[in-house]
């Protein structure tokens, strides 16, 4: 087995899956409410019924938990069949850990609390407030630490993944 080779495909596995499970699959809802808050409740407007509804912290941890239940999931369906596809054998348990690593770590980063949120706090203790609040010139620095968090964390899973993986 060559596990640099085996690290370098789960983690193209699960990057691809990341961008499927977060721009693909999440829903609407879960989109715009799940950094909803009591402080700074979020308004949704059903698209197709056009009913406003107003939410807070429960739903919006619920909306974040719900994205990040159905973003772990495509992580771990797409991984595991272009796993086997490869004739790679991932241990369940690394598995397991890889896929939870990934769950916490994006459930922390997309909880976008306004003025609680990690990455906002994380952004203003390393000079990158004014890059983080950016939504201009076709840019959205929020997105884009957002993103880079995912990466990192990505390829920690990647290489916890790769712990006692096999080939076939």
């Amino acid at each position: 087995m060559h596990r640099p080779a085996v690290f370098a495909a789960l983690l193209g596995l699960t990057r691809a899956a990341s961008a499927v499970g977060d721009f693909w699959v999440q829903n609407d809802f879960c989109a715009r409410v799940k950094g909803a808050s009591d402080d700074a409740p979020v308004t949704y407007e059903d698209p197709v019924t056009k009913e406003k509804s107003t939410h807070g912290t429960a739903d919006g941890r619920k909306a974040c938990l719900e994205h990040c239940l159905t973003y772990t999931a495509t992580q771990a369906i797409v991984a595991g069949l272009g796993a086997r596809a490869l004739g790679i054998r991932v241990h369940p348990g690394a598995a397991a850990a890889a896929l939870a690593l990934s769950f916490g770590t994006h459930y922390i980063a997309d909880r976008r609390v306004p003025g609680h949120g990690v990455l906002e706090k994380l952004a203003d203790k390393t000079g990158k407030t004014n890059f983080y609040k950016l939504a201009s010139h076709g840019m959205n620095g929020a997105f884009h630490l957002d993103n880079s968090w995912h990466h990192g964390w990505e390829t920690v899973a990647a290489l916890i993944a790769t712990t006692k993986a096999t080939t076939r």
